[in-house]
């Protein structure tokens, strides 16, 4: 992800500003895998104090993900010592990323937000009547059936941020 001020950047921290629930939440952004000795230091030692870890910040999990068990174990070893401590931890993955998301450990903490990042280039474009379906990866095979939403409806004022809030971050690391 190109962000101007964060190149080199492996953490920052500022409010979560995203509708999830940890929104409000004085956050610790890690991007990529990081040593948990860093994360937990600036965790205990940051002045306004860390409520919130946003892991894969910046589109910085892998895409495509890959179904490498290395690769979860790595992310899993970063996350799951802040998740046993109780604290809320966020993993923003590409929504191909799921069914490895749902082999991890991870999704068993009911602290734990799984980030799913679906691309949708130019909606304001695709018109008053496109509609999302949530579905299944094949005719019956994990879900019980299919949701569809107008993405009219979904894009609520309610749950939108606009790119604006995310310029008040602090660059840590």
């Amino acid at each position: 992800m190109i962000r101007k001020g964060f190149n080199n950047t492996k953490m920052f921290v500022g409010t979560e500003v995203e509708q999830t629930p940890a929104f409000g939440t004085n956050t610790l952004f890690v991007i990529g895998i990081q040593p948990n000795d860093d994360i937990r230091h600036h965790v205990k030692n940051h002045p306004t104090g860390i409520e919130h870890i946003y892991f894969g910040a910046n589109m910085s999990f892998p895409n495509p993900p890959t179904n490498d068990f290395h690769a979860w174990n790595s992310w899993e070893d970063m996350i799951c010592p802040f998740l046993d401590a109780g604290m809320w931890c966020t993993l923003d993955i590409d929504v191909n990323a799921v069914e490895g998301l749902l082999e991890s450990r991870m999704i068993e903490y009911h602290h734990f937000i799984p980030m799913i990042s679906v691309k949708l280039p130019y909606i304001k474009q695709l018109g008053y009547n496109a509609t999302i379906k949530l579905d299944d990866k094949d005719f019956a095979a994990t879900n019980p059936g299919v949701w569809c939403h107008s993405l009219h409806t979904l894009q609520n004022r309610e749950v939108f941020t606009p790119w604006s809030k995310y310029t008040k971050d602090e660059v840590i690391k």
